[in-house]
Protein backbone atom coordinates (compact mmCIF):
# COMPACT_ATOMS: atom_id res chain seq x y z
CA UNK A 1 0.00 0.00 0.00
CA UNK A 2 1.00 3.72 -0.69
CA UNK A 3 0.39 4.63 2.70
CA UNK A 4 1.04 8.46 2.22
CA UNK A 5 -1.96 8.32 -0.51
CA UNK A 6 -4.34 6.22 1.74
CA UNK A 7 -4.00 9.15 4.85
CA UNK A 8 -7.36 10.13 4.71
CA UNK A 9 -8.30 13.73 7.01
CA UNK A 10 -11.96 13.25 8.58
CA UNK A 11 -14.43 16.01 8.83
CA UNK A 12 -15.71 16.82 12.64
CA UNK A 13 -18.76 14.54 11.68
CA UNK A 14 -16.91 12.03 10.04
CA UNK A 15 -14.96 11.49 13.46
CA UNK A 16 -18.80 11.68 15.23
CA UNK A 17 -19.65 8.70 12.81
CA UNK A 18 -16.20 6.86 14.18
CA UNK A 19 -17.23 7.70 17.38
CA UNK A 20 -19.89 5.99 17.71
CA UNK A 21 -18.84 2.63 15.74
CA UNK A 22 -16.40 2.90 18.50
CA UNK A 23 -18.96 2.76 21.22
CA UNK A 24 -20.42 -0.48 19.58
CA UNK A 25 -17.07 -1.78 19.09
CA UNK A 26 -16.82 -1.34 23.11
CA UNK A 27 -19.74 -3.24 24.09
CA UNK A 28 -18.69 -6.26 21.81
CA UNK A 29 -15.36 -6.19 23.92
CA UNK A 30 -17.14 -5.75 27.33
CA UNK A 31 -19.56 -8.67 25.91
CA UNK A 32 -16.80 -10.94 25.08
CA UNK A 33 -14.47 -10.36 27.99
CA UNK A 34 -17.41 -11.34 30.67
CA UNK A 35 -17.34 -14.57 29.02
CA UNK A 36 -13.92 -15.19 29.77
CA UNK A 37 -14.30 -18.15 31.94
CA UNK A 38 -12.54 -21.64 31.82
CA UNK A 39 -14.84 -24.13 29.36
CA UNK A 40 -16.11 -21.93 27.08
CA UNK A 41 -14.78 -21.99 23.49
CA UNK A 42 -13.58 -19.52 21.02
CA UNK A 43 -16.28 -19.85 18.99
CA UNK A 44 -18.95 -19.03 21.82
CA UNK A 45 -16.84 -15.62 21.91
CA UNK A 46 -17.56 -15.17 18.02
CA UNK A 47 -21.31 -15.68 18.31
CA UNK A 48 -21.38 -13.39 21.25
CA UNK A 49 -19.81 -10.50 19.49
CA UNK A 50 -22.01 -10.97 16.27
CA UNK A 51 -24.98 -10.55 18.47
CA UNK A 52 -23.88 -7.04 19.74
CA UNK A 53 -23.18 -6.18 16.30
CA UNK A 54 -26.45 -7.37 14.84
CA UNK A 55 -28.29 -5.41 17.71
CA UNK A 56 -26.28 -2.39 16.83
CA UNK A 57 -27.08 -2.80 13.27
CA UNK A 58 -23.55 -3.08 12.84
CA UNK A 59 -21.15 -5.68 11.32
CA UNK A 60 -17.43 -6.35 11.39
CA UNK A 61 -15.42 -5.77 8.71
CA UNK A 62 -12.97 -8.91 9.55
CA UNK A 63 -15.74 -11.17 7.97
CA UNK A 64 -14.89 -12.50 4.35
CA UNK A 65 -11.32 -10.15 4.92
CA UNK A 66 -8.19 -11.38 2.96
CA UNK A 67 -7.13 -14.45 1.14
CA UNK A 68 -8.17 -17.01 2.61
CA UNK A 69 -11.57 -15.46 3.37
CA UNK A 70 -11.23 -14.34 7.41
CA UNK A 71 -14.42 -16.56 8.18
CA UNK A 72 -15.35 -14.81 11.63
CA UNK A 73 -16.34 -11.66 12.94
CA UNK A 74 -13.36 -11.40 15.67
CA UNK A 75 -10.39 -12.84 16.64
CA UNK A 76 -9.55 -14.50 19.66
CA UNK A 77 -5.40 -15.71 19.89
CA UNK A 78 -4.58 -17.27 23.39
CA UNK A 79 -1.13 -17.62 24.87
CA UNK A 80 1.90 -18.16 22.49
CA UNK A 81 -0.87 -16.73 19.45
CA UNK A 82 -0.04 -13.16 19.46
CA UNK A 83 -3.00 -11.83 16.41
CA UNK A 84 -5.74 -13.68 13.76
CA UNK A 85 -6.51 -16.19 15.31
CA UNK A 86 -9.51 -17.93 14.14
CA UNK A 87 -12.28 -19.24 16.78
CA UNK A 88 -13.38 -23.06 16.69
CA UNK A 89 -16.24 -24.73 18.26
CA UNK A 90 -13.56 -27.31 19.75
CA UNK A 91 -11.14 -24.73 20.92
CA UNK A 92 -11.81 -24.11 24.89
CA UNK A 93 -10.40 -21.81 27.37
CA UNK A 94 -8.45 -22.81 30.31
CA UNK A 95 -7.42 -21.21 33.47
CA UNK A 96 -4.22 -19.53 33.43
CA UNK A 97 -4.67 -18.64 29.69
CA UNK A 98 -4.33 -15.30 28.35
CA UNK A 99 -6.51 -14.63 25.75
CA UNK A 100 -6.24 -11.83 22.90
CA UNK A 101 -9.72 -10.62 21.22
CA UNK A 102 -9.31 -8.49 18.23
CA UNK A 103 -13.37 -6.53 16.94
CA UNK A 104 -13.53 -4.62 14.08
CA UNK A 105 -16.93 -2.60 13.93
CA UNK A 106 -18.34 -1.19 10.45
CA UNK A 107 -21.38 1.35 11.27
CA UNK A 108 -22.89 3.94 9.26
CA UNK A 109 -20.24 3.53 6.65
CA UNK A 110 -17.15 4.06 8.80
CA UNK A 111 -14.41 1.37 11.12
CA UNK A 112 -13.56 0.99 14.14
CA UNK A 113 -11.16 -1.17 15.65
CA UNK A 114 -9.89 -2.20 18.84
CA UNK A 115 -8.62 -4.93 20.96
CA UNK A 116 -7.54 -5.92 24.55
CA UNK A 117 -5.86 -9.20 26.08
CA UNK A 118 -6.86 -10.35 29.11
CA UNK A 119 -6.70 -13.67 31.97
CA UNK A 120 -8.79 -16.29 32.49
CA UNK A 121 -8.89 -16.81 35.99
CA UNK A 122 -5.88 -16.53 37.81
CA UNK A 123 -2.42 -15.86 35.92
CA UNK A 124 1.06 -15.83 36.36
CA UNK A 125 3.48 -13.30 36.95
CA UNK A 126 4.95 -12.91 34.09
CA UNK A 127 1.51 -12.86 32.08
CA UNK A 128 0.32 -10.16 34.38
CA UNK A 129 3.58 -8.11 33.47
CA UNK A 130 3.42 -8.22 29.91
CA UNK A 131 -0.39 -7.22 29.72
CA UNK A 132 0.30 -4.34 31.68
CA UNK A 133 3.27 -3.25 29.98
CA UNK A 134 1.59 -3.93 26.58
CA UNK A 135 -1.62 -1.51 27.74
CA UNK A 136 0.91 1.28 29.07
CA UNK A 137 2.83 1.35 25.75
CA UNK A 138 -0.86 1.81 24.06
CA UNK A 139 -1.14 4.58 26.35
CA UNK A 140 2.25 6.14 25.80
CA UNK A 141 1.58 5.76 22.08
CA UNK A 142 -1.61 7.63 22.65
CA UNK A 143 -0.29 10.40 24.38
CA UNK A 144 1.95 11.01 21.50
CA UNK A 145 -1.06 11.62 19.04
CA UNK A 146 -0.78 15.18 19.44
CA UNK A 147 -0.36 18.31 16.60
CA UNK A 148 2.83 19.09 15.96
CA UNK A 149 4.34 15.10 16.51
CA UNK A 150 5.22 13.01 13.76
CA UNK A 151 4.18 9.07 13.79
CA UNK A 152 7.72 8.09 14.56
CA UNK A 153 7.37 9.91 17.92
CA UNK A 154 4.47 7.41 18.30
CA UNK A 155 6.22 4.65 17.21
CA UNK A 156 9.35 5.31 19.38
CA UNK A 157 7.05 5.78 22.34
CA UNK A 158 5.55 2.48 22.25
CA UNK A 159 8.96 1.11 21.28
CA UNK A 160 10.78 2.69 24.13
CA UNK A 161 8.28 1.91 27.20
CA UNK A 162 7.99 -2.12 25.75
CA UNK A 163 12.03 -2.41 25.54
CA UNK A 164 12.41 -0.57 29.00
CA UNK A 165 10.23 -3.64 30.32
CA UNK A 166 12.13 -6.19 28.57
CA UNK A 167 9.95 -7.25 26.60
CA UNK A 168 9.98 -7.62 22.55
CA UNK A 169 8.01 -4.96 19.90
CA UNK A 170 6.58 -7.20 16.75
CA UNK A 171 8.35 -5.84 13.39
CA UNK A 172 5.84 -7.70 11.00
CA UNK A 173 2.46 -5.80 12.15
CA UNK A 174 1.65 -2.32 12.58
CA UNK A 175 -0.63 0.63 13.18
CA UNK A 176 -2.36 2.00 10.84
CA UNK A 177 -4.80 4.51 9.72
CA UNK A 178 -8.61 3.51 10.25
CA UNK A 179 -11.59 5.16 8.88
CA UNK A 180 -13.95 4.58 5.91
CA UNK A 181 -11.47 1.12 5.04
CA UNK A 182 -10.35 -1.06 7.89
CA UNK A 183 -6.82 -0.24 6.91
CA UNK A 184 -5.61 3.58 5.53
CA UNK A 185 -2.91 5.30 5.67
CA UNK A 186 -0.71 6.05 7.56
CA UNK A 187 1.48 3.24 8.17
CA UNK A 188 2.59 3.69 12.10
CA UNK A 189 4.82 0.84 13.46
CA UNK A 190 5.42 -0.76 17.02
CA UNK A 191 9.05 1.39 16.63
CA UNK A 192 10.54 3.59 15.05
CA UNK A 193 12.43 7.04 15.80
CA UNK A 194 11.19 10.05 16.89
CA UNK A 195 10.79 13.44 14.64
CA UNK A 196 10.82 11.00 11.37
CA UNK A 197 7.49 9.53 9.47
CA UNK A 198 4.46 11.17 8.60
CA UNK A 199 3.23 14.67 10.74
CA UNK A 200 -0.07 14.16 13.00
CA UNK A 201 -2.80 16.77 11.53
CA UNK A 202 -6.16 16.96 13.05
CA UNK A 203 -8.61 14.71 11.38
CA UNK A 204 -6.28 11.91 11.23
CA UNK A 205 -7.52 8.55 12.86
CA UNK A 206 -4.92 5.84 13.36
CA UNK A 207 -5.35 2.38 15.02
CA UNK A 208 -2.74 1.98 17.30
CA UNK A 209 -1.94 -1.48 18.18
CA UNK A 210 1.21 -2.42 20.08
CA UNK A 211 1.72 -6.54 19.84
CA UNK A 212 4.34 -7.80 22.32
CA UNK A 213 6.15 -10.74 22.84
CA UNK A 214 7.83 -11.98 25.72
CA UNK A 215 10.83 -14.18 23.92
CA UNK A 216 11.42 -12.63 20.52
CA UNK A 217 10.38 -10.07 18.05
CA UNK A 218 9.96 -12.93 16.01
CA UNK A 219 6.57 -14.59 14.38
CA UNK A 220 5.56 -17.12 12.04
CA UNK A 221 1.99 -17.94 10.57
CA UNK A 222 -0.11 -21.42 11.17
CA UNK A 223 -1.17 -24.04 8.34
CA UNK A 224 -4.23 -22.11 8.67
CA UNK A 225 -2.74 -19.05 7.05
CA UNK A 226 -4.25 -16.74 9.86
CA UNK A 227 -3.30 -17.22 12.90
CA UNK A 228 0.18 -15.45 13.70
CA UNK A 229 2.23 -17.25 16.98
CA UNK A 230 5.31 -16.11 18.60
CA UNK A 231 8.50 -18.03 16.84
CA UNK A 232 9.78 -19.29 20.21
CA UNK A 233 5.63 -19.68 21.59
CA UNK A 234 6.58 -17.86 24.42
CA UNK A 235 3.36 -15.44 25.67
CA UNK A 236 2.10 -12.66 23.78
CA UNK A 237 -0.51 -9.81 24.13
CA UNK A 238 -1.74 -7.22 22.26
CA UNK A 239 -3.85 -3.93 23.09
CA UNK A 240 -5.39 -1.72 20.12
CA UNK A 241 -7.45 1.32 20.15
CA UNK A 242 -8.50 3.53 17.50
CA UNK A 243 -7.72 7.40 18.23
CA UNK A 244 -8.34 11.05 16.85
CA UNK A 245 -5.74 13.47 16.46
CA UNK A 246 -7.44 17.11 17.48
CA UNK A 247 -6.33 20.26 17.82
CA UNK A 248 -5.78 19.21 21.66
CA UNK A 249 -5.95 15.89 23.42
CA UNK A 250 -5.98 12.49 21.30
CA UNK A 251 -9.55 11.62 21.64
CA UNK A 252 -10.05 8.00 21.83
CA UNK A 253 -12.63 6.32 19.64
CA UNK A 254 -13.27 2.42 20.98
CA UNK A 255 -14.55 3.10 24.40
CA UNK A 256 -17.91 3.14 25.63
Amino acid sequence: MDWASQINIKTPAEIALMREAGRVNAAVLAAVRELLQPGVTTADLDAAAEAVLRSYGAVSPFKGYGHPPFPNSITVSINEELVHGIPNPKRKLRAGDIVSVDCGTLLNGFVADSAFTAGVGEISPLARKLLQVTEGALYAGIDKMRVGNRTGDVSAAIQQYVESHGFHVVREYTGHGVGRQMHEGPQVPNYGVAGRGFPLRPGMTIALEPMVQVGTPATRVLADQWTVISADRSLTAHFEHSVAVTEGEPLILTVL
